[in-house]
């Protein structure tokens, strides 16, 4: 199972690495439409929902990201109205945290606001990745995103074996402490700094770098325990099986829904 989760992930990042730096825009846009579609799919399971609503979910994904590549320079033009949205979007989607309670059987409530959460972070994901690409270094901003998070849920990792006391979310993610988000969000500011310094023309000032990488490991964090909250619910391991050793698209990469969209409006905010 070791050897399969490291070779997959070397492919991932393989793959990903090729799609951000040798793909044109267009390109990079396309790839991320189609990963978010397959993470939609992935979410009509998480969301409980029937046969029918099950293609109706992923259908509609395809068509809202459709027109948003359609009409993509349009709607990048309004990035700040967008992302700002995303983030307050999000603020009110956290509120599924605090509400969570085990055991309780989904209906239609549930169903319900799972769509359009589904619909919500998914499509919101997709405009902040495509819009960071689209500037320039826009390249290195999505590295940057990826390391931040890359090196906050490895801090958290080790952090939390070594010195995990306090549970951050016992009801939802048992083997999560706070002292492992702490791990993580002091290794992720220092990465976030030297990766800053080398690959950003003009890198904000300290504070700013600071500031940005605590908020988007703390919004991705909570993006982990959104999913969570649904596979939780639902008594599912994983979203989805794309991965081998590492499960669905959701699974992996659950942290960018809400981490990259408010990256996105900070580093839009620095003018990055």
């Amino acid at each position: 199972m070791l050897k399969t989760r490291i070779i997959t992930a070397l492919l991932i990042a393989l793959v990903t690495f090729a799609v951000i730096f040798f793909t044109p825009p267009w390109g990079f846009r396309l790839a991320v439409a189609i990963l978010c579609i397959t993470g939609s799919w992935e979410f009509a399971r998480l969301a409980g929902l029937g046969r029918a609503w099950r293609w109706t979910l992923p259908a509609i994904q395809t068509i809202v990201i459709g027109l948003m590549m359609q009409y993509w320079h349009e709607i990048a033009s309004h990035a700040l109205t967008f992302l700002a949205a995303a983030g307050l979007t999000w603020c009110v989607m956290f509120l599924r945290l605090v509400t969570f309670r085990p055991g309780t059987e989904p209906g239609i409530n549930y169903h319900m606001v799972s769509f359009f959460c589904a619909l919500a972070s998914i499509s919101f994901a997709w405009f902040a990745l495509a819009w960071l690409h689209a500037q320039t270094g826009g390249d290195f901003l999505i590295l940057l995103l990826i390391f931040i998070i890359w090196a906050a849920d490895t801090g958290a990792y080790f952090a939390g074996r070594s010195f995990g006391r306090h549970k951050l979310a016992p009801l939802i993610s048992p083997g999560k402490t706070w002292e492992g988000l702490l791990g993580g969000l002091a290794l992720a500011v220092l990465i976030a700094l030297l990766m800053a310094h080398l690959t950003l023309a003009m890198p904000p000032g300290l504070a700013a770098m600071v500031i940005l990488t605590i908020t988007t490991v703390l919004a991705a964090a909570a993006g982990d325990l959104f999913i969570s909250v649904h596979k939780r619910t639902m008594g599912l391991k994983d979203s989805g099986r794309l991965f081998p050793g590492h499960g669905g698209v959701l699974d992996r990469f659950d942290s960018l829904l809400a981490g990259a969209p408010f990256f996105a409006l900070g580093a839009l905010l620095l003018e990055l």
